[in-house]
């Protein structure tokens, strides 16, 4: 995928508007200040624990106005957080959150890094961070980074002090500076050195202070600099670049305004000697840092003398020759670093355009793909082509590359069923609950999904030969948006998927459901196949038909499975759940397929895929329900309309239209998706049409929503004025205390007790309300360790002949989840005005 094309096709520093799937092209300035970048040898790694908490107008600035290498270590990838574009959470949302971060970084010119956490939700302190995370493993991992960066100089954006207030960010502050030392300790993690690091020590660490959250860690004396200035070569100021960079975090609904003008960034010193001038005081990062370096330097400075904008080509033969200078040079980082930056400039001062792309966006395993190699020198330099290889595929050519002339040929490819399958390696590997876990050690740090297949293509410029890989990519074109390209997906011969990945079952019914087998090239193959099903905590298998002809390719065929819920599997209150899973066999070539394709598509980010193996959870849960029609209005994306149909009500999306409509009687019941009054302004509209409805004898559930930066709150919501806080309990086990227990939400139609918050997942509940009214029943406490009990989880008040609940208690996640005690406690409150 974009990995390959950023490290070997050029280190990106420079705007990209697209997608960046497809090869990318410098303006005249890009160059330029590509080639002044080649005689800057400085290098920063800034360092926080999610996407978006990295100071993108910083990066911006470091990258493309000092011209350092500039890096970014987000210890996790964003999966615990919230979604203001769609329903995913936890590893989905990672996904769609490390591809908004690469799309970032593509456009503030920083490189991306990310360690083995996981972010398993908001927590108050490090000390509960480290308990999930595994600290020495997570320490373990900065150290790697820090050693093959080799940073000069560390940032980072949180305190050690606990200002940041999430306790991630605290925890990463913790372990960058614990990483000073411990990365230039040669008894500190020593079974890295096999792979080629060594000990480095970092020149100084500083916290990069802030004022925002109504919290100003930022002093005078404090070493600062403007990083607001503009960048004539590339039509921007920083603050223009950081706030499009910024922008990518589309799921956190970060979209921010442009900035312009004086823009100071403060830093206190935490490690290592306090800078005067500059960050990367006493730090020699010029050409003589390298023994033989001050020659190549100064042949930069003749090449920038003498550029032509017009003819950035007249560069090329001067820049062959300063690769073959930097390749003559003893070993070290640097040379790599800047024999990769040489190689793309002159590929981008040649015009060289280079595309490897297939017009299938899946390889199947044992069948074929046709894969097109497409070239053309649009500048003239001197360039053959002179050897192409791709998997067997191994080329020797002499063709010569002519001015702005296309050269393409293809070739057919046999895909074996040995050829590995397209998978971020994070997931390749069952998670524990705090981290990834990752076996090898050289992919740790790496960013982003091994490319399906890689291209090398080399040219000889100058008789010099160049090698660039090259990720094979999907190209199509769409009606609307025109020439695309996204990443090839290698996926198995059949693919499996399921009706419900979630069953719930009351009283003496079994479980039952349908498994799908959909083959992915046309076949004759005969397959045989088993049904695995873990009943009373065992698995055992029954043979489904004999021999499954799946014969047409993208046909759905189905296989029925039933498992047995009788009462002593014990599944109240979910102390067991029961899985399915499906393996069947081409007789032929006895191989497994009990795989499904997940896919996640948005227009900013490419296109997700990643496989898992086929499961299912089934509930038998102690449930009664009472009402039957409900509206849902969804807000920002979840899942509870799925879980609600499950439960056996009838659901109605109302969108503002059918709210506007619809007669809202008919529903026993309303309810309103997380964070509907962040993302609907036309909620306001609707505000006394849904009073009505309550004081007419409905009921209205409205679940969390925020008042921080994700969006302000700007529509009253209840009937009396209540306030939305940040207050929150994070530890899913967290104890609960029912305060009112007469209250007919504990009673009518499931009786609740303290045993229906067992098995809760990740956290019991966010964004509290605060009733400065005193007009609403107060019915939960709970609280974190250490700290006093809080009563604004669930809240509900009468109003006329009917109910109104606000609650933030995290539904959207226990209900998808399939915890018991949710199920019962939403049904209750959704049956308040029917007893």
């Amino acid at each position: 995928m974009r990995r390959c094309l950023f490290i070997v096709f050029g280190l990106l520093i420079f705007s990209v508007k697209s997608i960046a799937q497809a090869p990318q092209s410098w303006t005249a300035g890009e160059m330029y200040q590509a080639i002044k970048k080649l005689n800057v040898l400085g290098s920063v790694l800034y360092i926080a624990a999610h996407p978006d908490d990295e100071n993108t107008r910083l990066i911006a600035y470091l990258s493309k106005d000092k011209l350092y290498r500039t890096g970014y270590l987000s210890l996790t990838r964003g999966d615990g957080g919230q979604n203001l574009i769609g329903d995913e959470q936890g590893v989905d949302l990672g996904l769609i959150r490390t591809q908004e971060l690469l799309a970032a970084r593509r456009l503030d010119g920083g490189e991306q890094f990310f360690s083995r956490a996981f972010d398993f939700g908001y927590s108050k302190n490090p000390e509960e961070t480290f308990s999930k995370w595994d600290k020495e493993k997570i320490l373990s991992d900065v150290v790697w980074v820090i050693r093959k960066f080799q940073p000069d100089i560390i940032i980072t954006r949180f305190p050690t002090t606990g200002e940041g207030g999430h306790g991630h960010h605290t925890a990463s502050a913790i372990l960058a500076n614990e990483a000073f030392a411990t990365a230039a300790d040669p008894t500190r993690f020593p079974e890295q050195f096999k792979y080629g690091v060594h000990p480095w020590q970092v020149k100084r660490i500083l916290w990069n202070t802030f004022n925002f959250g109504g919290n100003n860690t930022t002093k005078e004396d404090q070493f600062k600099l403007d990083v607001g200035g503009y960048n004539s070569l590339l039509g921007e100021s920083y603050g223009e670049i950081a706030a499009e960079s910024r922008s990518q975090h589309k799921s956190q609904g970060f979209g921010v305004p442009a900035s312009r003008g004086e823009a100071i960034e403060y830093f206190s010193t935490t490690k290592g000697n306090i800078p005067k001038s500059s960050l990367l005081d006493d730090i020699n990062i010029s050409w003589s840092r390298i023994e033989g370096g001050n020659a190549i330097e100064q042949s930069v400075d003749s090449i920038l003398k003498n550029f032509d904008f017009l003819h950035p080509e007249n560069s090329v033969k001067d820049l062959v020759g300063i690769y073959q200078k930097i390749l003559a040079l003893s070993e070290s980082i640097w040379k790599n670093i800047k024999l990769n930056e040489v190689k793309m400039l002159i590929a981008q001062c040649s015009g060289l355009f280079i595309e490897v792309v297939t017009n299938s966006q899946y390889a199947v395993q044992t069948d074929s793909i046709k894969i097109n190699f497409n070239l053309n020198n649009r500048l003239g330099a001197d360039a053959v082509l002179a050897k192409i290889n791709l998997d067997s595929f191994d080329s020797t050519l002499t063709v010569s590359l002519g001015k702005n002339k296309n050269i393409g040929f293809s070739k057919i490819f046999f895909i074996p069923n040995t050829k590995s399958l397209t998978q971020p390696y994070w997931l390749t590997e069952p998670k524990s609950e705090g981290y990834f876990n990752v076996s090898d050690q050289q992919k740790i740090g790496q960013p982003n999904v091994d490319p399906a297949y890689l291209a090398n293509v080399q040219i000889k410029f100058y008789n010099i030969p160049l090698d660039f890989s090259i990720p094979v990519q999907y190209k199509f074109t769409d009606p609307v948006k025109g020439e695309l390209y996204e990443p090839v997906v290698v996926i198995p011969t059949v693919l499996l998927s399921l009706d419900s990945k979630l069953k719930i079952t009351r009283g003496n019914n079994n479980f039952k459901g349908t498994i799908y087998l959909t083959p992915q090239k046309d076949s004759s193959a005969v397959y045989f196949g088993k049904l695995y099903k873990k009943e009373m905590g065992k698995f055992s298998y029954q043979y489904i038909p004999k021999q499954l002809l799946l014969t047409q390719k993208s046909k759905k065929y189905e296989v029925g499975y039933t498992i047995n819920a009788n009462e002593d599997n014990q599944y109240y209150m979910g102390t067991q759940r029961e899985d399915v899973a499906l393996m069947i066999t081409d007789l032929k070539t006895p191989f497994l397929y009990y795989q499904e394709l997940h896919t996640i598509k948005y227009d900013h980010i490419p296109y997700i895929n990643y496989l898992t193996n086929i499961s299912a959870v089934n509930r038998k849960l102690d449930l009664k329900i009472v009402g039957k029609k409900i509206g849902y209005i969804t807000g920002a994306g979840d899942k509870v309309p799925q879980a609600l149909e499950l439960m056996g009500y009838q659901v109605t999306i109302l969108d503002e239209k059918e709210l506007e409509k619809n007669n809202l009687s008919q529903f026993d019941a309303i309810i309103t998706g997380v964070r509907t009054y962040n993302t609907h302004d036309w909620m306001n509209t609707y505000y006394d049409k849904l009073m009505k409805y309550v004081n007419d004898g409905g009921n209205l559930i409205v679940q969390y929503n925020t008042s921080n930066q994700i969006g302000p709150v700007r529509a009253k919501i209840g009937p009396y004025n209540f306030d939305i806080t940040r207050n929150r309990v994070t530890d899913e086990n967290a104890k609960v205390i029912l305060l009112k227990p007469a209250s007919p939400v504990f009673n009518f139609p499931n009786k609740i007790t303290e045993k229906d918050f067992d098995g809760w997942i990740q956290e019991r509940s966010i964004y509290h309300a605060s009733d400065p009214s005193g007009k609403y029943e107060k019915l939960l406490g709970m609280s974190d360790p250490g700290e006093k009990s809080d009563d604004g989880s669930l809240i509900v008040t009468k109003y006329g002949k009917g109910w109104f609940t606000y609650t933030g208690l995290v539904f959207f996640r226990e209900l998808p989840a399939g915890v018991p005690g949710a199920y019962r406690l939403f049904a209750n409150l959704i049956a308040l005005n029917q007893k």
